[in-house]
């Protein structure tokens, strides 16, 4: 079973996903982690991403779901995967459904579900570390990372509220009728996302445990 991750910015996906992954033995895919990846290689797939990125274009979105493919293709057999912002918009999920298929691959949503208000206090009071990009929520007072003892800044478009409406319209306009549809085939898990951080996790889990198999 695999997992795909939704939620407003300012939701914690990031940091929920990083428990989901240890706790079921996850890999995460991260597509511009394999965007990278890929244009260093010396390969056909790679050459044409390099070509694009060096173009200053946008990857579309059939390259996209052929990175997907390689990734998939190229996974330790009997690991399941964690994908975190993709899909996002309409078309990019009814590509994602056909590939699945394709590769017979079960999946769920998990949604973070936070209110619009929050996820503007979040996102406007959130600091991140300089060196490792950890993020931390309000409540956290020390003013280094406990991860690299890097020091804590807030990210250039948290602190833009232009940036932050865009991001959250986008949002609403493009990924909530992917998750939507979803929510129709009844492949969406809604956690609360408005508690803390252990609630959270905890809502999560006990969701979660039973598909995967694990007992507390």
């Amino acid at each position: 079973m695999d997992l795909v991750l939704f939620g407003r910015q300012g939701s914690g996906k990031g940091t929920q996903g990083k428990f989901f992954t240890e706790r079921y033995g996850l890999t995460p895919f991260v597509t511009g982690d394999e965007l990278r990846k890929l244009a260093a290689l010396d390969s056909e797939l790679g050459r044409k991403i390099k070509s694009i990125i060096e173009a200053g274009h946008l990857v579309p979105n059939e390259v996209v779901m052929e990175i997907i493919e390689n990734f998939m293709n190229n996974l330790e057999e009997g690991k399941s995967v964690l994908f975190d912002g993709i899909p996002r918009k309409m078309e990019q999920a009814e590509s994602f459904n056909a590939l699945m298929k394709k590769l017979n691959r079960e999946f769920s949503g998990v949604l973070i579900e936070i209110g619009e208000k929050t996820a503007i206090f979040r996102l406007t009071s959130r600091r991140m570390c300089a060196k490792c990009k950890a993020i931390y929520p309000a409540k956290y007072d020390k003013e280094s990372c406990e991860e690299c003892g890097g020091e804590l800044e807030t990210r250039q478009d948290d602190a833009n509220m232009d940036a932050i409406r865009t991001r959250l319209d986008a949002y609403e306009n493009e990924t909530v009728p992917a998750i939507n549809m979803y929510r129709e085939m009844d492949k969406i898990i809604e956690i609360n996302g408005e508690q803390d951080i252990e609630v959270v996790n905890q809502d999560a889990f006990a969701v979660l445990d039973p598909l995967f198999g694990v007992s507390n």
